[in-house]
């Protein structure tokens, strides 16, 4: 109970900045329940006086009364509707760019365990569930709580003898309710998880679409999805049978109400306790009064449905991130591009892959990074990226521990071309100048020239405002590798990251994306990462990686006469 009171006051936390539109709002219920009071009220003189009394006066009156009532309450409907619809969608906003930020946040970590997919459906599956509680059930807590109170008061104001027959049913059916509302919840999280499951399919499915169509794996991915869309349907289908079960369960109750009303009444008026204008009146307030009841009843399964997504959301928001800057942490203002891993040891999980691991580059020197798969060298770049914190040790560039710096000022003076060519559903011009914002056009031809991707980059249509597709699908392997190296080189940092930045090119598109690689590495300081040992021939230094340590370290022509580990490597790969 208490966890669910905490995420109500969490999800209406996000509407506290909106309070005085849900204020006017509710002055505006107030209109909606007393008209339906109204109504109520006038039952009795409609009874006694026009019908039986024949009060033609009064007759006169009735059409104005009835378009006037409706008038009134219809407006009144609206202003209550608009507004609060409004504060809704505002908070639900305010939630999903709240989500978003955060997940930007999370550590890498949390993006090796978390499918993109989930984290997907949790910003607008889950969200846009949390929306029925800030709209349309605040639309309805409002107005219906509101005509509920005030139908009561003047039910009891009438005869509270009738009125407390009209009560006994709620405790009878509150009960049913509230465990339908339970089940629901279970399996409306249950099928926001399944849900969940579906988006990472549909992701990973797009995402690859060339490899399903090269491998002709497409009635195997449609199945795949036909059996996680069953899933989904089965936790659905039972939150649709609880749902559908509260209205006939209402309907029952209120009848038995109705009818215990009925009975007493009719005894009422038959030994003149009251006039049948009094009976019939109190009989529509009972009856008005079971509608917001009823609604109010399915407003509890919006809501259980709406918890299960909030936990889920809040799962996310709640979840710290691993790497976060310190409360002292300094901008690095001017960096020379001094690197130093200081008896570094890192685990992902039990396992450490690197151990008491030290090495250093000085400003301006190329570090080769060789060894076979697991030796720890990505894990070098990640550390150097601080997308994780060592265990043991420490990164320093330039003397100071990257643990002292802020997040924002140490990526500013890194530069990663990465062997996924990354690129976004924009221009050529905006992909390059992603990551220096304000560059202009000039800047980034001349990136662009350096990086050697002039040549078709002019040959298209439309040139630098060509839109390159999802992940850059209209350029080959080469082009998209040299517009990431003209990124780097417009983003002008001291330290260069290059991790297996030719491993998926032919011999042609690695010639040309090599002498963009000079340009870049250029008055740099460059960590490469190579299973082409041809590539990092010309380090001025190349560390030999082994089970995370450092198990032999110098010039290519060095390490060749060590007969070690390099010279194997190099054997093998050169042995044709």
């Amino acid at each position: 109970m208490n966890k669910e009171r905490n995420i109500y006051l969490r999800i209406f936390s996000y509407a506290a900045p909106y309070k005085w539109i849900i204020a006017l709002s509710m002055g505006a219920s107030l209109g909606v329940a007393g008209s339906d009071a109204l109504i109520a009220y006038l039952v009795k003189p409609f009874v006694d006086d026009l019908i039986i009394a024949g009060d033609l006066a009064l007759a006169q009156l009735v059409p104005f009364l009835v378009v006037g009532i409706a008038t009134f309450k219809g407006g009144s409907r609206y202003v209550q509707e608009y507004y609060v619809r409004i504060a809704g969608q505002r908070a639900i906003q305010d939630i999903r760019n709240a989500l978003f930020g955060h997940t930007m946040q999370l550590s890498m970590r949390n993006y090796v365990t978390t499918s993109s997919g989930n984290l997907m459906s949790r910003i607008l599956n889950d969200v846009n569930m949390m929306q029925s509680v800030l709209a349309e059930v605040l639309i309805t807590l409002l107005r219906e709580l509101v005509t509920l109170i005030v139908l009561i008061g003047y039910a009891f104001y009438l005869d509270w003898r009738m009125t407390i027959f009209a009560f006994v049913v709620i405790p009878a059916a509150v009960v049913p309710a509230a465990a339908i509302g339970r089940q629901i919840k279970k399996y409306s999280r249950r099928g926001q998880a399944a849900m969940g499951d579906l988006t990472a399919v549909l992701e990973q499915s797009f995402s690859g679409i060339k490899v399903i169509k090269a491998f002709g794996t497409e009635s195997q991915e449609v199945n795949k999805f036909v059996r996680v869309n069953s899933r989904y349907y089965s936790f659905i289908r039972r939150t649709i049978r609880y749902a559908a079960a509260t209205s006939p369960l209402m309907e029952i109750m209120t009848s038995i109400g109705v009818a215990f009303v009925l009975w007493y009444g009719l005894n009422r008026v038959m030994v003149g306790a009251i006039t049948p204008g009094e009976m019939f009146s109190l009989l529509t307030a009972i009856v008005l009064l079971y509608t917001p009841l009823k609604r109010l009843t399915k407003v509890n399964n919006t809501i259980q449905q709406a918890l299960g997504a909030a936990e889920r959301v809040f799962e996310v928001l709640d979840n710290a991130p691993e790497v976060v800057d310190a409360p002292d942490a300094v901008e690095l203002i001017e960096c020379h591009g001094q690197v130093t891993f200081d008896r570094v040891t890192f685990a992902y999980e039990e396992d450490p892959v690197l151990r008491d691991f030290s090495a250093s580059a000085s400003p301006g020197e190329v570090i080769a990074l060789v060894g076979p798969s697991g030796a720890g060298k990505s894990t070098f770049i990640g550390l150097l990226n601080r997308y994780y914190d060592p265990q043991q040790g420490s990164v320093l560039i330039d003397g100071i521990d990257l643990r002292s710096l802020t997040q924002e000022s140490l990526h500013q003076h890194l530069a990663l071309v990465d062997q996924e060519t990354f690129l976004f559903n924009d221009t050529l011009a905006n992909n390059i100048r992603y990551g220096s914002p304000d560059a202009d056009m000039a800047a980034v031809k001349e990136a662009a020239r350096q990086a050697y991707a002039t040549d078709f980059i002019d040959e298209l249509p439309d040139g630098y405002d060509t839109m390159i597709g999802d992940r850059g699908i209209r350029l080959s392997g080469g082009q998209r590798q040299r517009i990431c190296i003209a990124r780097a080189i417009l983003r002008a940092a001291p330290i260069l990251l290059l991790d297996e930045a030719t491993s998926a090119l032919d011999t042609e598109s690695e010639a040309m994306v090599q002498k963009a690689l000079t340009n870049l590495m250029k008055d740099r300081t460059t960590f490469v990462i190579a299973h082409r040992l041809s590539t990092i021939m010309y380090a001025d230094r190349i560390l030999v990686l082994e089970r995370g340590c450092i198990v032999e370290e110098g010039t290519h022509q060095e390490l060749l006469g060590h007969n070690g580990l390099y010279s194997r490597l190099y054997e093998a790969q050169f042995r044709n």
